[in-house]
């Protein structure tokens, strides 16, 4: 049988994973748009080709590296502050339950 302490942090793995996969689709097509802006071109497809120069290839993989780190870091820490909020919230409502006399 799984205690309490358990519950949370599943529900807060699948939270987490969900979360991330959000950021992570909406990231990658925002940055493969600012590319295009940025540059003209579109986004190399595969870095390893050899028709994609060198300084290109390292520039998207450090822009979308960056950028999916850091948009990571900042979904991640907002979603556990608003999990934390809906934590203590449901504690205290079931505090509350149980203090309150059964008729």
């Amino acid at each position: 049988m799984a205690d309490k302490a358990e519950k949370p942090d599943l529900a807060w793995r699948a939270i987490g994973g969900l979360v991330a996969l959000g950021v992570g689709f909406v990231t990658r097509k925002a940055i493969a748009y600012g590319w295009q802006k940025a540059t003209g071109k579109k986004p190399p497809a595969d870095p390893d080709s050899p028709d994609i120069g060198m300084g290109e290839a390292i520039g998207y993989a450090v822009v979308t590296a960056v950028g999916m780190e850091v948009a990571r870091i900042v979904a991640t820490r907002a979603a556990a502050r608003r999990y934390q909020a809906w934590s203590a919230r449901n504690e205290a409502r079931a505090i509350a339950q149980a203090a309150t006399p059964k008729a």
